[in-house]
């Protein structure tokens, strides 16, 4: 039996961890905090892969490293599959978690509504705007996770995620 930790205090350490680094340690340069928060993603994907993956023969081709990460990998993390894996055959992968464990706190109403461009200065930064970003910083942890756990897997990629219908969160990599 592996080591388990309860959902509950995963999910308060991210929001911490991305609470910390983006309103105390880089408050003025949130891409300097996106940036730290993804490395440490990256560190965590990379560790947990290699924790995953001893006992298994090295995947032959990129198709069984995907389907290691949607079934076996997103399970650990997640108690679940992903719900959807889309791909344009030529490198760019969409994992679709309809209901994504580490953003089902984030409150729906807070993002940003549609806005009359006639009544706001666009590049004034509003409440909404505001909230949007700090719920898109949580995101770059779990992009970290899977870039990690990819290149791990001998998969360089470019990773990054759309929350524009939450809780539902589609994860992106370009191969």
């Amino acid at each position: 039996m592996g080591r388990e930790v309860a959902e509950t205090c995963m999910e308060g350490m991210i929001f911490e961890m991305v609470s910390t680094y983006s309103t105390r340690f880089y408050a003025t340069k949130p891409e300097l905090a996106a940036r730290r928060i993804e490395a440490i993603g990256y560190q965590v994907g990379l560790q947990l892969s290699e924790r995953y993956t001893t006992e298994r023969p090295r995947f032959s081709d990129h198709l069984e490293a995907i389907k290691f990460i949607c079934k076996d990998f997103w399970s650990e993390l997640f108690n679940k599959q992903i719900d959807n894996l889309r791909t344009n055959h030529r490198g760019t992968f969409v994992l679709q978690d309809n209901r994504f464990r580490w953003l089902t706190r984030v409150r729906i109403n807070s993002l940003p509504k549609k806005m009359d461009a006639s009544q706001h200065d666009p590049s004034a930064p509003t409440p909404d705007n505001k909230t949007a970003q700090a719920t898109s910083m949580h995101l770059y942890f779990p992009c970290g996770i899977i870039r990690g756990a990819l290149s791990n897997l001998g998969i360089p990629c470019a990773v990054s995620a759309d929350i524009s219908n939450l809780p539902a969160c589609e994860i992106n990599y370009i191969l």
